[in-house]
Parts: structure tokens; sequence; C-alpha cells
């Protein structure tokens, strides 16, 4: 690696592949330097910009955009391949002049999966994204090109849900439950982020050294829109960069055996959301999926709040599918293992693979891609007109709107435009929802600016 420090803030570096992509064709090349149409440059640029700045304290994609606006990275090619060329890079991704080999590794895989998802996935004609199978199929060979596939592993990989933004005492519990489940043998899988994300992780690594696991897994789930306000933390050891949000929601429940949802906010609700429509299903009905909410006793408000919502707009069935477990994080590791030997012997039982559940059925309106805009996010049907499961996915696209106007970029600049998100709804659900939105307000779960939160969104019953 050739490193010119500029400051205490940004170096220029040169940096060869760590295993991915030590190889690019030309036309490869071509669409990573063309910041045009089509070009991927700009999110090629923004990933990996994300990635350098692993650790910063910065949660708005445009900030950190403008922090390093002179940050540029380009592809050089050599006689054994390629390298990568930063400039302006943060200088916190180096340790002497020396990228740190996990930041490496993470930056190669942003290409890795840029890269494939633009020639395979999206331009290929392989896939069919429009219907349900081809979206699926997607999904596979995204994770398979990762590596991240195990078939012959036994079912012990652990999905953990959380707020990026929490309080240390949350924070801490978040250890302590991926210590429980290190020392039981599971593996952890987050969506790669700080907090939540990173906590149940950090927790595991010394579960696991405890027990002499040499080879547990630290799985991190990302996509675009997000990686901004969440990157990577540091621990990840496997990162796969999905699509979009939809893509990268049913990964999680694809690859996972179990969930653990810690304390959030709106994209914690979203994720709790999707998960529970897509298990509220009739063909999912006898499918085991251990889940449960927990988070220390001083959250357990935000756990009866979100109770108490699903209870109003989804019902008892949804309720019937995930336990509350407060303040005892060896309770959570082993209501988890018995619902993990569950999950091995169903698997058994009708020939399911251990490392990519086929047999979970996902409807299309919750892979179908969520653009949100103004229009779209006032289309929303949140009536009870409709299965419960569906209602359930334009409660999740809600939530997702919210998201995109806390945090994602092309969200923040809508809401700026055009002012809030409108929610149109029956009273029913528009008055929990409303509850449920002023307690995340109340709990300081939202994203402040200046200290109070600005909401991006109207509801109107």
């Amino acid at each position: 690696m050739e490193t010119e420090i500029l400051s205490s803030d940004v170096v220029n570096a040169r940096v060869a592949p760590k295993g991915s992509l030590e190889h690019l064709s030309q036309h490869e090349i071509a669409k990573l330097l063309d910041a045009g149409q089509g070009g991927l440059y700009p999110l090629f640029r923004k990933c990996a910009l994300a990635v350098l700045n692993s650790g910063g304290k910065i949660d708005d994609s445009r900030v950190i955009l403008e922090k390093y606006r002179d940050f540029d990275v380009s592809i050089v090619r050599e006689a054994w391949g390629i390298k990568l060329e930063i400039q302006n890079a943060p200088a916190s991704a180096f340790v002497d002049g020396v990228m740190i080999r996990g930041i490496k590794e993470h930056l190669f895989a942003v290409l890795r999966d840029v890269v494939f998802i633009s020639n395979e996935i999206v331009e290929s004609g392989r896939f069919n994204l429009l219907e349900s199978t081809g979206i699926t199929n997607a999904v596979f060979h995204i994770l398979r090109n990762a590596r991240v596939l195990e078939p012959q592993v036994r079912p012990n990989l652990v999905v953990c849900w959380g707020g990026h933004s929490i309080v240390r005492e949350e924070y801490d519990y978040t250890k302590r439950v991926g210590y429980e489940l290190g020392l039981r043998g599971a593996d952890v899988c987050t969506g790669c982020g700080p907090g939540a994300m990173k906590g149940p992780m950090k927790g595991a690594t010394i579960g696991h050294s405890k027990q002499r696991i040499t080879r547990g897994r630290y799985l991190g789930l990302t996509e675009p829109g997000i990686i901004a306000a969440e990157p990577p933390n540091p621990i990840v050891s496997q990162m796969v960069i999905m699509p979009d949000i939809e893509k990268r929601l049913e990964a999680f429940v694809r690859l996972g055996h179990g969930i653990v949802v810690f304390p959030g906010g709106a994209g914690t609700a979203e994720e709790i959301l999707y998960l529970l429509g897509i298990l509220l299903d009739p063909a999912n009905r006898q499918l085991p999926f251990p889940v449960v909410f927990t988070g220390p006793a001083g959250s357990a408000e935000y756990f009866r709040q979100i109770d108490e919502f699903i209870a109003a707009t989804l019902g008892e069935a949804a309720r019937s599918r995930y336990q509350i477990i407060l303040d005892d994080p060896a309770a959570v590791a082993r209501a988890l293992m018995q619902g993990l030997a569950q999950v091995r012997d169903h698997r058994r039982a009708v020939s399911d693979s251990f490392g990519f559940n086929w047999l979970l059925k996902i409807p299309l309106e919750f892979q179908r891609p969520f653009e949100v805009t103004h229009e779209a996010m006032r289309a929303l049907r949140l009536a009870r007109d409709q299965p419960v499961h569906e209602l359930a996915a334009d409660l999740r696209r809600a939530f997702s709107g919210i998201v995109a106007g806390n945090v994602k970029e092309y969200g923040i600049n809508a809401i700026e435009r055009h002012g809030p998100f409108d929610l149109h709804g029956e009273a029913s659900i528009m008055e929990p929802l409303d509850r449920l939105l002023r307690s995340f307000v109340a709990q300081r779960r939202m994203k402040l600016a200046g200290g109070e939160y600005r909401p991006c969104y109207r509801l109107v019953a």
C-alpha cells in the first residue's frame, strides 16, 4: 500500500484488493468510473466513503459528503490486476499509514457487490425482478456471490435488529445478550451499523472466545440508501450490500434462523412489521421462527408501546408470533436456542436448506421496492378492509418512508422541497400509530436536529 498523509483528517492511498475482485473487465472499470446516467461511480463513491468513515459520529449522508467533498476513488489497472486509488479519504481508516484490514475488506466488498448487482442481477436479464420467484433468486445469488451461504452448518444464525443510536444502558445490554448467544455457539447477523447492530457482535466475540470458537460469524447486511447513516462496524467479518431495503429484509429472514429485536426507532418498527406481516401470511402459519423482543428494564415502556400498537393494528395473531423478555440476557439466549432446535427439526422434516429458507413464503407486496415519494405515502392503504398481512405491508411502507425522511439523503431532500409526508388512514389505525410515533419522539428515538425532532410526516385520519 502506498499512502500519503495530507493532514490529521485526510490521506491519499493506493490499495490492493483483499478477498474480492482482484480482476475487473474493461467494461466494469468503465462503468465504475462513469459519473453519468447509468454509471456506477456515484453509488460506488458514496458506499466507499461510508465504509472509510466507519466509526464516525455523523449520521447524515449529506454532511459526510460535504465534509469529504474532495474524496475521490478511481481504479488503476496493473499487470497483476487492479488497485484502488483513493484521494482525501478519512484518516481514521488508517493506522500508521496502513489501511485497517477490516475496513479494507469492507471496501472491496462494496466493489464486489456494486459490480455483481449491476452486471449479473440488473442487466443480465437472468432474473425477473417483477415477480416473487425472480426476486428471491436474485437475493440468493447476491448472497452466494458474497460467500455467506453455509448450507452444512446447523441452524445457529441469530439476526439482531435495533436502533443505531441508542442510550448506553441499552447498548451494554445488547452486548450482554450477544455474549450469552456466543456462549451457546450462536452466530450473529445484524444490519451492519453501530448501536444495537454492533453490541451483539461485540458480546458474541467474547462468548465465542471463551468457548474457543474460532470460526464465529459476524454477518452484516446493509443497502446503499442507509449505509452513510449506519456505516459498517469494525466487528463485521462478512459484509453484503443488498440493492434496496426490501431485498435486505428478505436476506435477513432467508438467512436467519431466529430474530432478536432490541430497542430502536422507526427503522426497527419497519423491520418488526415486515417480519410479522410475513409470519401472518397463512402459508407461513406453521413455520417455526423464534422472535424475542428484549431490552433492559429501562426499555419496558418502549416495548409496551410496540406491543400495544401491534395488538391495536394487527391483532392477537401477530402478538402470538413473538415473546417479550426484559432484563434477562440468559433467558433470551435460552429462548432462541430452543427455537433454533425447532427450526432445525422442521427443516430436516421438510427438506429445506439450513442456509437459506426457501420454503418461507414472502408475498410480492413485501418484495417490491417501495419508492418513497409524497404521492406514494399518501396512497398507502392504512385500512382494515384487507388481509392483516397486507395491512402490515403498508404499515411497513409507512415506517420506511419515515426512515427515509429522517436519515436518507433523498428523503431529507424531498421533505425540504415539499414538506412532510401525509399519511391517510382509518382512525382505528392512525390513532395507535400517532401514539407510537409520539412515544418515539418523547423517548428521543427519532433523529434530532438542534436538540428537537422535526416530524417528516403528518397523520390524517
